[in-house]
């Protein structure tokens, strides 16, 4: 059983392109939980796209935002939380995560992740570039240097290739009624 605290959010991470958004729609309407999604959540907050943050003021900044809007949204009760696919980054981010709620890594392989995201209309408009690299590349780059990350932070690990977003989000449920008290 995982111990949770008094807060108990579930916090959905992994790469762009793995679910997180989608699933925790699901995940929220089944559990009759708020659904909060962080990108949203400091895009709301500067009245600025996630794009003009970080041509505005770097990844840096975004980041900097980004764990402000985590300090703040965990301090609300019982929700299912989207982070960012960089949320993991800092320590302080792990730290909240892993004190006030479960934490769920959607992984898939990177070529599954372009293909999605090449699918994706909006998705080089919502989802800036973050090096120099070809997409393709960034991704494999990410993917590598994330990737312990991602699971210092998560309780459990899901693999979403090849499965519906339903698919996900049942397996997610499962997971959840067997190892933890949400």
């Amino acid at each position: 059983m995982v111990f949770m605290g008094t807060n108990k959010h579930i916090y959905l991470t992994g790469f762009r392109g793995t679910g997180k958004t989608s699933v925790g729609a699901l995940l929220a309407r089944s559990l009759r939980r708020t659904v909060i999604d962080l990108d949203g959540v400091v895009a709301a907050n500067v009245g600025k796209s996630i794009s003009e943050i970080f041509q505005d003021g770097g990844e840096v900044a975004f980041r900097d935002l980004e764990s402000t809007a985590l300090e703040s949204v965990s301090q609300t009760e019982n929700a299912v939380i989207s982070l960012g696919g960089g949320a993991i980054l800092r320590a302080g981010n792990r730290a909240i995560i892993r004190s006030t709620g479960v934490c769920i890594w959607l992984d898939c392989d990177a070529e599954t992740i372009i293909r999605r995201l090449q699918q994706d209309d909006a998705s080089l408009e919502q989802r800036p570039a973050l090096t120099t690299l070809d997409e393709s590349q960034e991704i494999r780059e990410l993917l590598k240097h994330r990737y312990p990350l991602y699971q210092e932070a998560a309780d459990h690990r899901l693999d979403t290739a090849g499965q519906t977003i339903e698919q996900v989000a049942d397996q997610t449920m499962e997971w959840l009624e067997r190892n933890a008290s949400v």
